[in-house]
């Protein structure tokens, strides 16, 4: 609760409400999991040796970035006075108003640096999903099922024309969302990580190290946190709990369902071929050498 004397102030190692910061932890741990521009990056490791230069890396940044955040959180009380509290005791326009805030003192120079880094973390995370988006439909949905001849030349062009429509609708989509009452960007993350990762985690999890895992139970894993991530941010919200009215607690809530949905449904489902599942396994049987440091022989 709060601290006698210090308003705004919390006694409470997990803060004033540790239901909702679950549902960040979880949708933040999980989410980067299952989002298929996350996922798409590790077809670019060249070898054993980056991943383990790339897990020192990413660590570092990660301790960089979450300690950073943390900091940024705390210090972001000391500027209520410029942004401005509410009865309520949050800040005047939202708690997104206190990173501008904080900026607004910086020097011209450090100011611009900021914005660009803003910038370019936008850009790459768009360029990712529309790449992922305009591929995916023209290689897996288009080739050799709506259209049956499509030669190299063709497919670049369809993914180049699927990039500008996929723009487009994140253009229309930031307009509406400008205009409607999910402004916070914390619960816009909620929305698009509670969709995407809650639709494709489970798949790609059990799809990975679970033979069973059938076509339907995936499909009913994309349907469910789709469906329930739409009426999240329509009228429909007003029938769900009190909890998982936030979108933030929503999305968290898809990705763990997606986890029990998959193998629950995948049990009553047909299974796929045989053969088809051995094949897709069969890179795990290949064997590899390596010393004797790192794998000790058989004992026999």
């Amino acid at each position: 609760g709060p601290a006698a004397g210090a308003p705004g102030v919390f006694a409470s190692f997990f803060g004033p409400d540790p239901v909702n910061l679950l549902g960040v932890v979880i949708l933040t741990s999980l989410g980067t999991w299952g989002l298929p521009q996350m996922v798409q990056k590790f077809y670019a490791i060249k070898s054993e040796k980056s991943i383990n230069t790339g897990t020192v890396i990413s660590t570092l940044f990660a301790m960089v970035v979450a300690g950073g955040c943390y900091f940024l959180g705390g210090f972001g009380r000391l500027f209520a006075g410029v942004v401005g509290v509410t009865e309520a005791g949050t800040p005047v326009g939202g708690f997104d108003a206190v990173i501008p805030a904080m900026l607004s003192g910086l020097p011209d120079l450090l100011l611009a640096v900021v914005v660009i880094l803003v910038l370019s973390a936008s850009m790459s995370t768009l360029s990712s999903l529309v790449l992922t988006s305009s591929s995916t439909l023209t290689l897996d949905l288009l080739k050799g099922h709506i259209v049956k001849e499509m030669d190299e030349k063709r497919q670049v062009f369809v993914m180049r024309c699927l990039i500008v429509v996929f723009i487009a609708i994140s253009v229309v989509l930031a307009i509406i969302q400008y205009k409607s009452s999910v402004t916070f960007i914390a619960q816009l993350m909620g929305v698009s990580w509670g969709a995407l990762a809650g639709a494709f985690l489970a798949p790609f999890l059990y799809g990975l190290y679970w033979r069973g895992t059938t076509k339907i139970a995936c499909w009913v894993s994309f349907v469910f946190s789709t469906v329930v991530m739409l009426a999240d941010i329509s009228p429909l919200k007003a029938c769900f709990p009190a909890i998982l009215v936030s979108p933030i607690n929503c999305g968290a809530f898809c990705m763990i369902a997606g986890l029990v949905i998959v193998p629950v449904v995948s049990l009553f489902t047909a299974k796929p071929r045989r053969e088809l599942v051995d094949d897709a396994f069969s890179c795990y049987e290949e064997k590899v050498t390596v010393r004797k440091s790192q794998a000790l022989g058989d004992p026999q």
